[in-house]
């Protein structure tokens, strides 16, 4: 089983931590896995993407050209990467910064107010998780556990941000399901 995953947006939005969130989620269940990041030359507020796959046997090939599942945190993401999804596969966009146009009937859309809930939260910083959070219900391979412990041990030097991060996780969650 595997599950391939692309997320992207502006640099600064957190792209390559959600990335190895969930990467780091892969390794504490002992899976196989490759995140691959991939920077605009602008750096933060340039365009940021990466790719994880996570795999329970070997990954023969790290390059994803369609994923199960796709995260765009803003417009310029929308329309590099909707196209990018396995038929069947999840787009998960962030409402707050990003609109959905010529909505493919193929796979499931979660339009998701990310940027608004994590105001809402107290720290805009945190839409990334909320989008994490929107993904997880879709995976077959990591989940709120794997991810629980891997926001522990990514926040043991600064532990004032595991809540924060966690809360964001739930309410993602709450509003996929």
């Amino acid at each position: 089983m595997m599950d391939k995953v692309i997320m992207a947006g502006f640099g600064g939005q957190g792209i390559m931590f959600l990335g190895k969130v969930l990467a780091y989620a892969g390794m504490t269940t002992d899976l196989e896995l490759c995140w691959i990041p991939s920077y605009g030359p602008e750096m933060r507020g340039g365009t940021a993407n990466c790719s994880v796959i996570l795999s329970d046997e070997e990954i023969h090939s790290p390059v994803v050209d369609l994923a199960d599942a796709v995260v765009v945190m803003n417009q310029p993401a929308y329309e590099r990467f909707k196209s990018r999804v396995k038929p069947g596969g999840v787009l998960i966009v962030n409402s707050s910064l990003a609109t959905t146009d010529n909505k493919r009937e193929d796979i499931t859309i979660i339009e998701i107010p990310a940027s608004e809930i994590a105001n809402n939260l107290g720290n805009a910083s945190i839409a990334n998780m909320v989008c994490l959070g929107a993904l997880l219900p879709n995976m077959r391979l990591a989940d709120w556990e794997s991810v629980e412990k891997t926001m522990e041990k990514l926040t043991i030097k600064r532990p004032e941000f595991l809540q924060g991060n966690l809360d964001a996780i739930k309410k993602g969650i709450e509003f996929a399901n």
